[in-house]
C-alpha cells in the first residue's frame, strides 16, 4: 500500500510539473515578465522589407550588437522605401509591453525628412505571411517612437494607424497619426516605455508610470486598400489580437529590453 501511494504522488508531482512548465513556455499562467528579445540573437523573430520576400534580413539591417537589438544602415548607401519589420513569431490580445529603446547615429541617406529619429512598435499586427511584396507597412496599431532633434519640441509615444482606425473620448479617429501628451527626449539617451494592450477594448501608454496616451475600440480601417484584403478574407473589424513587430524606417535605433506580461 504504501509503494503504491508513493507512486500516486509522483505521478501527481510530476504532472503539475508538466502542467506548470507547459503554461509558463506559453505565457498563460506565467504572472511574471518574460524577454521577446533574449540579448544574443533573432530566433523567434521573422523579418518583412518592402520589395523583398518575407525572411530576408534586406542588408543584415535587424541584427544583435553588444547585446543589443540593433537597426544598423552600415550596409546602406541610401534609403529608396525599403521600410522592414521584425516580428515576433506569437500572437498576443492581453498584455504589458515594456521596451528600453534609444536613438543613435544619423539617419541614411535619403531617409524620409519624418523618419528621423523615429522608430515604433506595431501591435496587433497582420501575420506577415499575408503581407503583400510591396506592402510598406503591416495592418497594425503603432506606438510611435520619436526623438528629439537638441531644441524643437517632439514627443513620443504617439499613435498611428496603418490600415487601421481607434476610438478616443468616443469619436472615431482616422487621422493617420496622433499626438500623445509626453515630454521631448533628445540625444542617445535611454527610453522606458510601457504599453498596456487588452484586446480591441484599450490601450494605454506609459512613461515613468504616468499615462500620455489612451485609446479604444482598436478596429480595421475599410477604407484601406490593405485591411480590405483582410476584410475578405474573413478578419473581423475589431481587432483583439495580433503579432508585435518593431521597425526600420531608415534611423538607427537600439533596444535593450523588449519583456512582456500577460493579463
Amino acid at each position: 500500500m504504501l509503494t503504491l501511494r508513493f507512486r500516486k504522488v509522483l505521478n501527481y508531482l510530476f504532472t503539475a510539473i508538466i502542467c506548470v512548465a507547459y503554461s509558463n513556455s506559453n505565457g498563460q499562467v506565467n504572472d511574471e515578465w518574460f524577454d521577446l528579445f533574449n540579448g544574443e540573437d533573432l530566433s523567434n523573430w521573422k523579418v518583412k522589407f518592402t520589395t523583398q520576400p518575407l525572411g530576408v534580413n534586406y542588408k543584415n539591417t535587424f541584427r544583435v550588437e553588444s547585446n543589443l537589438l540593433t537597426v544598423s544602415y552600415d550596409n546602406w548607401d541610401q534609403f529608396n522605401g525599403e521600410f522592414g519589420h521584425l516580428f515576433y513569431e506569437e500572437k498576443f490580445s492581453h498584455y504589458l509591453l515594456r521596451i528600453e529603446y534609444r536613438f543613435i547615429g544619423e539617419q541614411v541617406n535619403n531617409g524620409p525628412g519624418w523618419a528621423y529619429r523615429n522608430n515604433g512598435v506595431m501591435l496587433h499586427s497582420q501575420d506577415p505571411e499575408t503581407m503583400t511584396l510591396n506592402q510598406e507597412f503591416p495592418v497594425s496599431i503603432e506606438s510611435q517612437f520619436l526623438g528629439g532633434n537638441g531644441k524643437d519640441d517632439r514627443t513620443t509615444l504617439n499613435v498611428c494607424t496603418p490600415g487601421t482606425n481607434m476610438v478616443i473620448d468616443g469619436n472615431l479617429i482616422t487621422q493617420h497619426c496622433t499626438n500623445s501628451s509626453s515630454e521631448t527626449f533628445h540625444g542617445d539617451q535611454w527610453v522606458t516605455v510601457e504599453i498596456e494592450v487588452r484586446g480591441s477594448d484599450e490601450l494605454i501608454h506609459r512613461i515613468n508610470g504616468k499615462s500620455v496616451f489612451e485609446l479604444k475600440d482598436i478596429q480595421l480601417d475599410e477604407n484601406d486598400s490593405d485591411a480590405k484584403l483582410l476584410i475578405e478574407e474573413g478578419s473581423n473589424l475589431l481587432l483583439s489580437e495580433g503579432y508585435i513587430a518593431i521597425q526600420a524606417e531608415s534611423h538607427p535605433t537600439q533596444f535593450r529590453k523588449i519583456q512582456i506580461k500577460p493579463l
